[in-house]
């Protein structure tokens, strides 16, 4: 399959404000979140995104997109019944075709030794198996309550493949134990989504059904949870990094990685190590 599409959420109560941050990206320039995701998702060579904001928030970003808001379409969710609604609300826009699917709190740093982006990474694995595929990054159980996460088994001779046949909200550690554990990792951590999804169409459909439902809450993670028993669907274990910018520090660690893997990380270091010594 060809994925020519995405669809970035940022609609939340809590997250809507988000993406307008400001940081410094690794070449020194100053970006709202929002064009740092947007920049991401243009790597993974798909032009045509469409942002899922709340009501009287589009003007907002097209602002903060920059140069980037000829590329966007905004569509408003405008009831608050969710994570997975606010998905269904890019239905129309998505039609019957695949799509890469982000969240607008969550910045992503790769690790790829080939320069591929996380984007680019989950779009060529989903590409070339043709069917859903997750980004997963193992994550201590102590975080559980922040993310989705889902069990599985490895591929053979694919050591950072998975086939999914589980996936819970943010569980429990002890319902991770009894559910999702998957052999080879290591004892207390657990495959964690990653913010960045290759959906087929048949999740829009999926969204559909629960939303035809009347549930007042729609979830992303029930939708993914039938999908496994209905079509293939894979997990990826990204070579990158997650930064959830809606956590306590979560903005500040985000731009510290930034800063790391940039041209100002001598002097980041430097101003880091000058702060210790005074704190000390």
């Amino acid at each position: 399959m060809k994925i020519t599409k995405a669809v970035i959420t940022a609609a939340g109560r809590n997250q809507r404000g988000l993406p307008l941050q400001t940081l410094i990206d690794r070449d020194g320039a100053q970006k709202s979140a929002l064009q740092i995701i947007v920049e991401e998702v243009l790597t993974a060579g798909i032009h045509d995104i469409c942002v899922v904001v709340h009501p009287g928030d589009a003007e907002a970003y097209a602002a903060a997109a920059g140069e980037h808001a000829r590329r966007l379409s905004f569509v408003e969710q405008h009831e608050p019944r969710g994570y997975g609604h606010a998905v269904l609300c890019a239905r129309e826009f998505t039609g019957n075709q695949p799509f890469l699917h982000l969240v607008g709190d969550h910045l992503h740093l790769s690790e790829d030794s080939d320069g591929s982006t996380c984007a680019q990474q989950v779009v060529r694995v989903a590409e070339a198996h043709a069917c859903s595929v997750s980004a997963v990054q193992p994550t201590r159980e102590s975080l559980l309550p922040n993310y989705g996460a889902v069990g599985g088994k490895r591929l053979p001779n694919q050591p950072r493949l998975y086939q999914v046949d589980r996936v819970l909200e943010k569980p429990t550690p002890t319902e991770a134990e009894q559910t999702l554990l998957v052999p080879g990792l290591r004892a207390g951590y657990y495959l964690c989504f990653f913010g960045i999804h290759a959906l087929t169409p048949t999740v829009m459909e999926l969204l559909t059904e629960q939303a035809a439902t009347g549930a007042n809450m729609i979830t992303l993670s029930d939708a993914l949870a039938v999908l496994a028993h209905r079509e293939r669907y894979l997990a990826y274990e990204v070579l990158g990094r997650r930064y959830d910018i809606g956590v306590r520090y979560g903005l500040l660690n985000a731009q510290l990685a930034l800063a790391l893997a940039g041209k100002d990380r001598a002097e980041v270091l430097a101003q880091l190590v000058e702060l210790l010594v005074m704190r000390n």
